[in-house]
């Protein structure tokens, strides 16, 4: 559990766009994470059941750790187009504990790679990653097997 909010304390403190920090875009950069070390080793940063609903990739256990941590704060905002959202916010003084380089290098990645994004293309680049192309809605993404299945498929593409 330590390593999960870990994770979130992470993203919240090195997320360049804090006010872009929802919780719907914090759970995808979960997913994110754990479907990229999926890829590299074979396991999920987190030990998240990964569902893919009617919002995608998402497991409401996850805010609820946030909700009933002292440490995260969740803040009522309005986006642009009028509608709530709520942002999720970690204190400064937050001791991250569980990470190692490897799993920071990762978490960069992400980071990295969503930060330049507007929500809407951020949602396509979550919408276009193989566990969510190959799954029907409401099923459980093994992201392990999906990670071997995609790594095959790859292979026969290249052979």
């Amino acid at each position: 559990m330590e390593t999960l909010k870990d994770i979130l304390a992470y993203f919240c403190l090195n997320y360049p766009y804090p006010n872009e920090l929802s919780k719907a875009r914090l759970v995808k950069m979960l997913y994110l994470a754990d479907w990229k070390n999926s890829i590299e080793h074979q396991n999920q940063l987190t030990n998240t059941n990964w569902i893919f609903n009617q919002y995608g990739p998402y497991v409401n256990d996850i805010i609820e750790t946030i909700k009933y941590d002292n440490r995260f704060e969740i803040i009522d905002k309005t986006n642009s187009y009028g509608s709530p959202k709520q942002l999720i916010k970690v204190s400064n003084n937050y001791k991250i504990l569980n990470l190692n380089e490897e799993k920071k290098r990762i978490l960069d990645f992400v980071i990295n790679a969503t930060s330049v994004l507007n929500y809407s293309d951020f949602i396509d680049l979550v919408y276009s990653t193989y566990p969510i192309k190959v799954s029907s809605k409401m099923s459980e993404l093994n992201l392990v097997q999906l990670a071997t299945d995609y790594k095959k498929s790859k292979e026969k593409i290249y052979s």
